[in-house]
């Protein structure tokens, strides 16, 4: 028996099926690359970050929050974590003692600690680092204000490290767990901002400029066994745009300081996707450099920060998210006072205030602009409100390697940018940080902060010390820096909120 002969098909079945399968197809392509993602990576994840580390790995060394969002918490580690949540638990110490003056903090360390490269972690390397985090020509951020208060640092045994400092620190043990604070080993420290070592969860393996660094999994981790990634990748992008299709195309599996915001409704309403909204330590201000003329004036500063509506870049640059701040601290902070009244926005006032201080208009101006979008967007609102009170702001718009060679480097009229460090008001004391704020007044607040250890005069001195920043209208304030992370609805642990710019991902799990 021959075998049957099918039936041809008509021309109309034709079109017909091939239009079921073009329509199948294209429901196939938009419903499956998240889940598919889930299921081909169950030991490895790639997340999206907008700037890339600049202009190394360093974080000791170097200011950007970039280099913290790839090695902190997970190639580098300090004394202590600071969590998600901002409480502040044991890392490599595992206890502390402080004593009654505020002045000396013994930490007894975690014992069978291994550098990546197999150099045991002791007190030594703990003394080894802060003394080069201090040394002259040190350039940590946190140099002055954490390092130089450091009067000597004891080891007694390679367990125990005793840290004395000139003045008592309330903030010591959240400052131990920034990412300025991790432990170095001294064999491998003069290599670490293109090849970091250090006792975390994860290896650095390689890094694309200008694409991606990736980490893998150190087997030799003390907890090894509770990390379930064995790889993470992070990505680079800057364009929202970019991020928006990379995250539907499954390229990246979660985007924890996701930057798109008017897609943010899309992802909220797509069942592949989680959507968790948080908050940061991000200050974002239009900073003004107080050492050039005319802005050396307050009354000019003033009149700046009165041009300033603080609404319309929310609404303008941030789809409405965000919160008005008046002084270098945001809402979650403990002792924040809201002080957006003390320069509410009014175009005449600024006028008169210009008028006052004898500013012919128009004042010309540049604007150095970043790549985030909170700057570039923000940043062609305040050019626009500025026009209107004769200040006619050059927009000059630059990567983020060139900000922090040019601008941060004092080398700029006007910028917008958001400081995300905690408790970075300290950074006001220092009349050669980029601001080039000098006030003995500000100097004195914040000497009397750092040697006070009553918990009510502390918080009393945070009101006195944001009051001074607003009265003296060193920077425009503008509003807290929101938190959105959007992610493949199967990646677990991802961070939702930013105490510190860093990410954890030895809590990340595919479920």
């Amino acid at each position: 028996m021959s075998p049957a002969r099918p039936t041809p098909a008509s021309p109309r079945t034709i079109r017909f099926a091939a239009l079921a399968a073009l329509l199948t197809t294209a429901l196939v392509a938009s419903a499956l690359p998240q889940d598919a993602a889930a299921q081909a990576r169950k030991d490895s994840v790639v997340l999206g970050m907008v700037l890339e580390p600049a202009p190394g790995l360093d974080p000791t060394m170097a200011p950007a929050a970039a280099i913290g969002e790839v090695v902190h918490l997970s190639v580098l580690e300090g004394l202590t974590k600071i969590n998600m949540d901002g409480k502040i638990t044991p890392l490599l110490a595992e206890s502390w003692t402080i004593d009654p003056d505020g002045k000396v903090y013994t930490f007894k360390l975690k014992k069978g600690v291994k550098f990546q490269d197999g150099e045991p972690f002791t007190s030594s390397d703990v003394k080894f680092s802060f003394e080069r985090d201090k040394a002259p020509g040190s350039t940590n951020k946190a140099k002055k204000a954490v390092f130089d208060n450091i009067s000597r640092v004891d080891t007694p045994d390679p367990a125990t490290v005793i840290v004395v400092l000139d003045n008592a620190d309330g903030n010591f043990l959240f400052r131990m767990g920034e990412n300025t604070a991790v432990i170095l080993d001294p064999k491998s420290a003069p290599t670490t901002a293109t090849h970091p070592i250090g006792t975390g969860p994860y290896k650095f393996e390689s890094w694309a400029k200008g694409s991606s660094i990736t980490l893998v999994k150190n087997e030799q981790y003390r907890d090894a066994a509770k990390v379930a990634m064995k790889k993470v990748t992070f990505r680079f992008i800057n364009d929202p745009a970019a991020q928006v299709a990379a995250l539907l195309a499954g390229d990246i599996d979660g985007m924890p300081r996701f930057g798109a915001l008017e897609s943010l409704k899309q992802f909220q309403g797509d069942p592949r996707f989680s959507v968790a909204i948080g908050g940061t330590e991000g200050k974002t201000i239009m900073t003004i450099n107080n050492k050039k003329k005319p802005f050396d004036d307050v009354r000019v500063r003033r009149a700046l920060a009165a041009a300033i509506d603080r609404k319309a870049i929310i609404d303008g640059a941030q789809e409405g998210f965000g919160t008005p701040i008046g002084s270098h601290m945001v809402p979650s902070d403990a002792g924040y006072v809201d002080l957006t009244g003390v320069n509410p926005y009014n175009p005449e006032r600024a006028k008169a205030l210009l008028k006052e201080a004898g500013v012919a208009t128009p004042l010309n101006v540049t604007l150095t602009l970043p790549p985030p979008a909170y700057a570039r967007k923000g940043g062609e609102i305040i050019a626009s409100e500025l026009a209107k009170i004769g200040v006619v702001a050059k927009i000059e718009n630059v990567e983020w390697a060139q900000w922090l060679s040019g601008a941060f480097k004092g080398n700029f009229d006007l910028t917008v940018i958001s400081h995300v460090e905690p408790l970075d008001f300290d950074r006001y004391g220092d009349p050669s940080y980029y601001y080039g704020y000098d006030s003995k007044a500000y100097r004195d607040l914040l000497t009397a902060y750092n040697t006070t250890t009553d918990p009510k005069g502390r918080l009393k001195l945070l009101g006195d010390i944001q009051r001074q920043l607003a009265t003296d209208s060193v920077n425009v304030y503008l509003f807290q820096l929101p938190q959105f992370a959007v992610a493949n609805k199967h990646l677990k642990g991802l961070w939702s909120s930013s105490p510190i710019f860093a990410n954890d991902p030895a809590a990340l799990t595919w479920q």
